[in-house]
């Protein structure tokens, strides 16, 4: 039995449909990430699931209960949100023990937990300190100390980075998902960020227009996206439309830079001449001068239009045919060396080619 279930719930404001019968598990000590755009229901799922919201139809079961007739200060759940709403007129040890202080634990458990959870979120020794005395990545992890200090049954997380510069959300990430499987809680994250769900998630819900597109392990998801748009938020950007040419075997289909042999399953129900998307791996290509001797077999002819250099990798936009190509190269391989207006050859393996409906 999972944690927690998510059963066909949806949501309405007026006429318009925010949540629309989604699904969803959690097994015990799973931090799962609720990903997509802004506007598609996340945050609203995460106030049903904490019963700030009332469903509309639908069902959420902790330990296979129902939670419809329990208060949301009843549930056990915890809540952080992003703007932490941390008390300005306590310190550290005032706002991390004040959950605990609402259960009526006593004043030498209270101060225990405190300290525990302090050391495991590496600001021991900050409890007399006030909020306005931290940095922003302080006030991030106090909050998180707070939400786990009476030590809830299942903790959600609604955007919990996002008022963080990138170089210290980055830095957070993982140090939230250690702290996270230290502690073993069951954890629902909202994020629009897919860096921010690929660092802390064990799994993905992927929501737009309220309605969950795909689920899976992180890894499933890039390896696979269902659609266009999943594809193109998880940072895809070789999306080319073209037609299936043949099904069978090796399926080859057709597309601005030209035929090309596709790795794995074709969508179910397109045949040959059925139009398809073309996704193509940016870091799955080779990329080599055409100076360096005979064009392998399969390869495309190309023409580099733009050079940008991103410390480890050189991003390369490559005309191939009647379309355009974006190559990641790392700068140890020898397409590194290119520059803007040569002539190269361009590999494409079949793993770097998958097709989307």
């Amino acid at each position: 039995m999972p944690a927690l279930e998510v059963r066909d719930v949806s949501k309405s404001f007026g006429a318009a449909p925010v949540v629309r019968d989604v699904s969803l598990t959690a097994e015990r000590g799973e931090l799962v990430c609720l990903l997509g755009p802004s506007g598609c229901g996340k945050s609203t799922l995460l106030r049903l699931i904490s019963g700030l919201e009332t469903l509309d139809s639908g069902a959420v079961l902790f330990d296979g209960k129902s939670q419809e007739a329990v208060a949301p200060h009843m549930r056990g759940f915890g809540l952080m949100f992003q703007d932490l709403a941390l008390f300005p007129h306590m310190d550290v040890q005032g706002n991390v023990g004040f959950g605990m202080r609402m259960q009526r634990r006593s004043g030498d458990a209270i101060r225990r937990r405190v300290d525990e959870l302090l050391e495991l979120v590496g600001l021991a020794g900050y409890g007399r300190r006030k909020v306005h005395e931290l940095s922003g990545g302080e006030r991030q992890r106090v909050a998180l100390a707070r939400s786990l200090a009476p030590e809830p049954k299942l903790l959600m997380l609604d955007e919990p980075l996002g008022s963080l510069d990138r170089v210290l959300r980055e830095s957070l990430q993982v140090q939230v998902r250690s702290i996270l499987k230290e502690v073993g809680v069951t954890a629902i994250c909202v994020t629009h960020d897919k860096d921010e769900a690929f660092a802390i998630a064990d799994a993905i819900v992927f929501m737009d227009g309220g309605l969950v597109v795909q689920a899976g392990t992180p890894e499933a998801l890039f390896r696979a996206p269902a659609s266009e748009l999943v594809a193109r938020s998880l940072g895809m950007r070789n999306i080319l439309p073209g037609k299936l040419v043949q099904a069978g075997g090796v399926a080859q289909v057709e597309c601005a830079i030209g035929m090309l042999a596709v790795w794995g399953a074709v969508p179910v129900g397109v045949g040959s001449g059925g139009d398809v998307l073309v996704l193509i791996d940016e870091r799955g290509v080779t990329v080599t001068s055409a100076r360096r001797g005979a064009v392998p077999a399969g390869a495309l002819a190309g023409v580099i239009v733009a050079r940008e250099f991103r410390g480890g990798e050189s991003e390369l936009r490559v005309r191939v045919g009647n379309g355009e190509l974006i190559c990641a190269v790392a700068q140890r391989d020898a397409g590194a060396d290119v520059k803007v207006g040569d002539d190269v050859t361009v590999v494409l393996p079949l793993g770097a080619v998958t097709l989307l409906r």
